[in-house]
């Protein structure tokens, strides 16, 4: 039945009943179907709105379902594509470690003391260090032992000693006055600065105090406690500052700015604490002079590392796993004697400066000659390496610089440069033994 809904006029369908001898039900020849119309019943009718509603609904329904089917199916079969198809995944390895958090307690320290007593407040602090070094010689591995010296640093188990001492080690042990010994992992290093920091599975060791090395004139009293040789272990040797800042050159091409002093410093001292009398860690022993190649005797002329050089360093290993150096973005040198002659004046010159760095942004320019820092005169280089090392992240320097015949102040923030402290591995290489032929730096 077909219902038209504006005009309400109902209309039945009746085709003629085909006979027996048709094979078709509608044959061509067949007569046009007469239309008659139907009866008008208002139920039925109502009826007949609802089930034509219905049957819309039913349709539209089907035919959702009948495109979500075809969608999905065409999603599914993408999937099902994709799945199959070869794939390269890229793996991308996030760190996550504890933060750890270094608490400094202040101890008093007013009190002189003699040698004897200085050693007997801190032998338990010192150790030795033993290395097990791997070299592939010719492609086949050698083993062999090298023996330093370190100092602990806090209770549960951090150790500072020379980069020099664990370099290329493939095992660390550390030895304690009372003859017991843990092996030890390389938390980070600092090989510009001849520093590393160990950790030993331990708790409540006996940790040294950090002094101040600045406060140090020459002639103060100093004690070495360390492992000369390796073999004679916690040995002290004493004596006094020769002086506190000697430009040196170590063996292995590293100049820095050391403290020298006259205590016995031998092969094993390396990475040792040396104390004032008032029991504080000022320096670390790490190098000295010797007569390699000639025949002439060097005595009692060592070298130490100030303290305060590289506490801040040592604290961003432990804190942060990294090292985070003050720094202005320049490369400098001394203006020669030969060049003062003509009339310029003493100061560190500027030879570069990093893009997008402190000085950079702060107009610095090459050929720059600092003259002062904050009023302090600069006699060379290494007078504004040590005071930027010194520096705290953030801090404002006033510069007195010297361009073209102008002196002026430039003001400039000090930065912050990372620099990774942790080893890298590397594939192991054929190498050559290493054969010493002299130089300053020593285990």
């Amino acid at each position: 039945m077909y219902q038209d809904d504006e005009k309400n006029f109902p209309w039945t369908y009746k085709p003629e009943q085909p006979s027996a001898q048709q094979e078709q039900p509608f044959p061509q020849e067949a007569p046009l179907p007469q239309y008659e119309p139907a009866p008008v019943q208002e139920e039925q009718t109502s009826k007949k709105k609802r089930s034509s509603a219905s049957t819309g609904k039913i349709v539209a329904l089907a035919l959702c379902c009948s495109l979500l089917g075809g969608i999905l199916g065409s999603v599914g079969g993408a999937l099902a594509m994709k799945t199959a198809a070869p794939q390269n995944n890229t793996v991308v390895l996030e760190g996550q470690r504890e933060n750890t958090v270094l608490e400094i307690h202040k101890i008093d320290t007013s009190k002189l003391m003699t040698p004897a007593e200085v050693y007997a407040a801190n032998v338990n602090s010192t150790v030795g260090i033993t290395t097990t070094v791997t070299t592939n010689f010719w492609g086949f591995q050698s083993n062999s032992a090298a023996s330093g010296s370190g100092f602990i640093i806090s209770k549960d188990g951090y150790i500072l000693t020379n980069q020099h001492v664990i370099e290329d080690s493939s095992s660390i042990t550390v030895s304690f006055y009372d003859g017991s010994s843990k092996e030890a992992q390389l938390v980070g290093y600092d090989a510009s600065n001849d520093i590393a920091v160990l950790k030993v599975e331990a708790q409540d060791l006996s940790p040294v105090v950090l002094g101040n090395s600045e406060n140090l004139n020459v002639g103060d009293s100093v004690v070495a406690i360390g492992n000369p040789l390796g073999e004679l272990t916690f040995s002290l040797t004493a004596g006094a500052v020769s002086a506190t800042e000697r430009e040196i050159t170590t063996s292995n091409g590293v100049t820095m700015n050391l403290m020298q002093t006259d205590c016995a410093i031998n092969s094993g001292n390396s990475g040792g604490a040396l104390f004032n009398l008032y029991g504080e860690v000022v320096g670390i022993t790490n190098a000295k002079y010797s007569s390699s190649g000639t025949d002439t005797s060097i005595d009692n002329i060592g070298f130490a590392i100030p303290v305060n050089r590289i506490r801040s360093i040592v604290e961003s290993i432990i804190e942060k796993g990294y090292i985070a150096k003050p720094y202005l973005g320049v490369s400098l040198t001394d203006v020669s004697a030969e060049t003062q002659s003509y009339g310029l004046p003493q100061g560190a010159s500027v030879k570069e400066v990093s893009e997008n760095s402190p000085a950079a942004n702060a107009g610095l320019q090459v050929n720059d000659i600092i003259t002062h820092v904050d009023g302090l005169a600069i006699t060379g280089s290494s007078d504004v390496v040590k005071i930027v090392g010194e520096c705290e992240v953030g801090q404002v320097l006033k510069l007195t610089v010297y361009r073209m015949g102008i002196t002026m102040d430039v003001e400039i923030t000090v930065g912050e440069q990372i620099q990774n402290a942790t080893p890298q591995e590397t594939t192991p290489q054929h190498q050559y033994p290493n054969f010493p032929f002299g130089g300053n730096g020593m285990r």
